[in-house]
């Protein structure tokens, strides 16, 4: 295929090295000339490079960079181009006039691709003669890199360009996901799950961005935690792309953004390209505060109160670590720390219901506990030694998967009491945003998973994730939250509760509507296949 790339700045020129090694013949062209021979110069050295570290042989590189063609005129006519990929600023006008000019001058066939990453496709292409002949095709940096690309039809994009850009996506090695024209797309809507639940856990000093951060890597094996991540990215690009979302689905609650972004960004706290953000960031490097060293006392008694299978859990861990469990049976001796397993409510919720001591009383995440990291909360009534002492007690295990680093000690977080404790509230945020996507049918659930996957580095799947937890226990944890809160935010979605009710896996899609006679087919040519965006999460 014959594809030219408009733009050759940090974008194009991932995109021209992606289309380059995978056998295409690449135009290159730019408003800038010497835009372009810089970035054939750089395309070509990223090739060496591959071919240096085995992989590309010497041969196919040197073949993808006698691919790359320099163009005098980005607006040349071009008889046999099959494709246009823009890369250009995110600005409306900027791109719709970029593709008037090139609808002058290109094929009727050709298909015209957009790289916005924030633009509606549908608005992009409403100013063009033909808007039929245009789709959103979002890459990802850096391109050949990060293996999933987002196809994004609009309203009047013909039916035949999606599954043709997804062939020729999945001929490369990346994944393709067909995503409906909705803010954020696909991959930067998921994400709003992450951080938006972080940034609630901050505004209500749960835990500081640290301490956040460490349980989102070692309890919910994320590769960066969340304040990290957005230290990475820039806060001031972070907020826009949280705002845009939220904004573009008329104020979701379960999209609502923080009031702590604005003042920040506006202070210039915008992460590792300021030198400030959530973290100091030195020569690049950024400044992580130590944990507090574990100073309680691990033979101090404990006590678990309450049954079922996370009580029964943490009274086997900790008869494994060796600790002075008393029994349950017994009457508690008044110097044991009672230890309750929390899922969905808060530590104060079960003092209050148990009539447990509340100066000797902490909380203990159940989903922390098979990890390496375990987290206790406390509450304005818990002794501070209780705390200390409880820390000790469940620090004392050998050989942790991930620890602190001290003393061979197991890592123990410490949180203010909170309903769901900080990695279930993250993990149900990022479920359910999930779910009210695949609910909106903005994309297949296995669309989700693979794009959310490949594009944000999750561990699994966010669908596939909540079946790994139980289709039941996500909902009762997101019921919870709601009662607890009385935040819309944490109402359970219709995609979770229906699944439960009907014992369906999450990722389970269901049959089409249009085959059952739900809803009408798409008309044979001049439009795409409808959204169904729906009203709200």
């Amino acid at each position: 295929m014959r594809i030219r790339i408009v733009g050759a700045g940090v974008m194009g020129r991932g995109i021209a090295q992606w289309a380059a090694a995978a056998g295409h013949t690449v135009e290159l062209g730019d408003a800038r000339q010497e835009a372009v021979g810089d970035a054939i110069g750089f395309v070509r050295r990223m090739l060496d490079r591959s071919a240096a570290k085995g992989r590309l042989t010497p041969e196919a590189a040197r073949a993808a960079s006698e691919r790359l063609l320099p163009l005098d005129d980005a607006f040349a006519p071009g008889d046999g181009v099959e494709l246009v990929i823009e890369a250009v600023r995110e600005d409306l006008a900027t791109k719709t006039d970029l593709f008037r000019r090139l609808e002058d001058v290109l094929p009727a066939r050709t298909i015209l691709a957009t790289n916005t990453s924030s633009l509606p496709v549908t608005r992009v292409a409403a100013g063009l003669a033909d808007p039929s002949r245009l789709v959103g095709l979002h890459f990802f940096n850096p391109v050949p890199l990060m293996r999933i690309v987002e196809v994004v039809p609009g309203v009047l994009t013909r039916p035949d360009i999606p599954p043709a850009l997804v062939e020729l996506v999945q001929a490369t090695g990346h994944s393709a996901a067909v995503v409906a024209d909705t803010p954020g797309f696909l991959v930067n809507h998921a994400g709003r799950g992450l951080v938006t639940e972080a940034l609630a856990l901050l505004e209500e000093s749960v835990s500081d961005p640290a301490g956040i951060d460490r349980i989102a890597r070692d309890v919910l094996g994320l590769r960066m935690g969340p304040f990290e991540l957005m230290d990475l990215t820039g806060l001031d690009v972070t907020d826009t792309v949280i705002d845009g979302v939220w904004r573009g689905f008329r104020h979701s609650d379960r999209l609502r953004p923080s009031y702590l972004t604005p003042n920040r960004v506006a202070a210039g706290l915008h992460g590792r390209k300021t030198g400030r953000g959530f973290y100091d960031h030195v020569d690049g490097a950024q400044a992580t505060p130590p944990e507090p060293p574990i100073t309680g006392d691990p033979g101090r008694p404990v006590r678990v109160a309450g049954h079922g299978p996370d009580a029964d859990a943490l009274r086997r861990t900790l008869r494994e670590d060796g600790a002075t469990l008393e029994d349950d049976g017994a009457d508690p001796s008044g110097r044991a720390v009672v230890l309750v397993p929390t899922w969905g409510t808060t530590l104060a919720e079960q003092i209050a219901s148990a009539g447990l001591p509340a100066s000797r009383t902490v909380g203990v995440d159940p989903l922390a506990m098979p990890t390496g990291r375990r987290v206790l909360a406390f509450t304005p009534a818990t002794d501070p030694a209780a705390v200390h002492d409880a820390r000790a007690v469940l620090a004392r295990a050998a050989a942790p998967a991930h620890h602190d680093g001290t003393d061979g000690h197991r890592a123990v977080s410490v949180v203010r009491d909170t309903a769901g404790s900080v990695a279930q509230r993250l993990l149900a945020s990022i479920v359910s945003v999930a779910a009210s996507i695949a609910e909106r049918s903005i994309a297949t659930p296995a669309a989700v998973d693979t794009a959310v996957t490949a594009g944000l580095g999750y561990p699994t799947g966010p669908l596939a994730w909540g079946d790994r937890i139980g289709a039941a226990r996500m909902l009762a944890l997101q019921a919870g939250l709601h009662r607890s809160t009385g935040d819309p935010r944490y109402r359970p979605t219709r995609w979770v509760t229906e699944r439960v009710h009907l014992g369906l896996p999450l990722t389970e899609p269901g049959p089409d509507p249009v085959a059952l006679g739900a809803t009408s087919p798409p008309p044979r040519s001049g439009t795409a296949e409808p959204t169904h965006e729906g009203d709200g999460a």
